[in-house]
C-alpha cells in the first residue's frame, strides 16, 4: 500500500474495533472518555487519542493501529495492514462511552471540596503536615494560595487532583490515622507549581510532591505533580497531553523501590514517545518526604548538640594587662593626683 492509504486506513479504523474483534471486552468501570480500558483474560489495552492510540499498562508495549494489529495477530506489517483495511466501515458494539461513576457527577464532587476550609496556622491538617510530614510553612502557604489543600476530618489533609482548567476531580487524603482517596473522585494529577513549567517532576504521592519541592526550594520552571500512588488511564492521557509541549523535561521522581522504577520506566516511554527529555531522580530514602524528614531530624540534633554544648570558660583575669587589652588604670590624660596640703 502506498502511504496515503495506510494514513486513510488509520483514520478510519479504530483501535478499538480490532481488540473487539479480538475478543476484548471494555470495563467501563475502569475508562474515562480519554482511555478506554480493555480486558480479555488476563491482558489489559488501553485505548487512547480518540481510538488512534494504545498502550498496555502491565507492559512497554505502545502505538497506532498498525501495531496493535501486529500485536494481537502476531502477524507481519502488510498482513497487519490487510487486517486493518478489511475492518473499514466497522460499527463498535458498545454504547457511546458515559462516565461510570455515574452516582458522584463532576459538580458533586466540586461540591464537597469547597464545602471544606482551607487549613491555617494550628489547623489540623496545618499540624499534621508541619509537624507530622516536616512540610514547611512556606510550601503549606503556596498550596493554600493555588487552592489545592483542604482540612479533611479528623486531623487529615486533603491534595487536589485536578484538571488542566483547575477544575478538582478528586482529592488525595492523608492524616494520622488514615490514607485514601475521595469516595467516588477520579483519580488524575495533583499539580503543584506554576501551569507553564518546562520541567515536570512526577512522583507518587501529594506529599512526595511538596517535600520534592521544599527539598529543592520550589526550584524555578518547576511543576511539582502527583499520581496519587496509582496509574490510571486518566492519568496516563494526562501526561500525555502534558508531554506534548515543547522543550520539555520529564522527571521521572518517583519511589526507591520496584514500582517506582516500574512508573520511571513508564515515563521513560512517554518521554521518548513525545520526543521530549527524560530524567530520573531517584531518592536517596524510600520517598521524597523520608528524605525531607530526615534531613529536619538531623537539623534538629545538630542544633540540640549546640544548645547542650558547655560554653568555653573565660581564662582568670590576669593582675597586669595584656598589651592593648585591659582597663587602663588612669585616663592618658588624666593629671597627677595633687598631694596633700599642696
Amino acid at each position: 500500500m502506498r502511504r496515503e492509504e495506510l494514513e486513510a486506513l488509520r483514520a478510519r479504523v479504530s483501535c478499538e474495533a480490532l481488540l473487539e474483534q479480538a475478543g476484548y471486552e471494555i470495563d467501563m468501570k475502569e475508562s474515562t472518555r480519554r482511555a478506554v480500558k480493555y480486558r480479555h483474560g488476563g491482558n489489559i489495552i488501553v485505548v487512547t487519542h480518540g481510538g488512534r492510540g494504545w498502550f498496555d499498562p502491565l507492559g512497554d508495549e505502545k502505538g497506532d493501529v498498525f501495531g496493535l494489529a501486529m500485536v494481537l495477530k502476531k502477524t507481519t506489517f502488510p498482513a497487519a495492514a490487510d487486517a486493518i483495511a478489511a475492518l473499514v466501515g466497522f460499527q463498535l458494539s458498545r454504547p457511546e462511552w458515559r462516565p461510570s461513576r455515574s452516582a458522584v457527577s463532576d459538580e458533586a464532587i466540586g461540591d464537597r471540596w469547597r464545602c471544606r476550609r482551607s487549613p491555617s496556622p494550628g489547623s489540623g491538617a496545618w499540624r499534621y503536615l508541619s509537624w507530622e510530614r516536616s512540610i514547611p510553612p512556606a510550601i503549606v502557604r503556596q498550596a493554600i494560595r493555588e487552592d489545592i489543600l483542604r482540612e479533611g476530618p479528623f486531623g487529615s489533609m486533603w491534595a487536589a487532583h485536578v484538571q488542566v482548567d483547575g477544575s478538582v476531580v478528586g482529592w488525595e487524603e492523608r492524616g494520622p490515622e488514615w490514607r485514601g482517596f475521595s469516595t467516588g473522585g477520579s483519580k488524575l494529577l495533583f499539580r503543584f507549581g506554576p501551569s507553564d513549567a518546562n520541567r515536570l517532576c512526577i512522583t507518587e504521592a501529594a506529599i512526595d510532591a511538596m517535600s520534592l519541592a521544599a527539598l529543592e526550594g520550589s526550584r524555578e520552571g518547576t511543576v511539582y505533580l502527583s499520581t496519587g500512588g496509582g496509574w490510571s488511564p486518566a492519568t496516563d492521557a494526562a501526561l500525555c497531553e502534558l508531554a506534548e509541549r515543547p522543550g520539555l523535561t520529564l522527571v521521572a521522581a518517583t519511589d526507591a523501590n520496584s514500582q517506582g522504577d516500574v512508573y520511571a520506566e513508564r515515563l521513560r516511554a512517554l518521554a521518548e514517545a513525545s520526543g521530549c527529555n527524560w530524567q530520573r531522580l531517584r531518592p536517596p530514602a524510600d520517598d521524597w518526604n523520608e528524605v525531607l524528614q530526615n534531613r529536619e531530624k538531623e537539623r534538629q540534633e545538630k542544633k540540640m548538640e549546640k544548645k547542650m554544648r558547655p560554653a568555653a570558660c573565660a581564662p582568670a583575669a590576669s593582675r597586669e594587662a595584656s598589651p592593648g587589652q585591659g582597663r587602663p588604670l588612669t585616663r592618658p590624660d588624666a593629671r597627677p593626683a595633687a598631694r596633700e596640703g599642696s
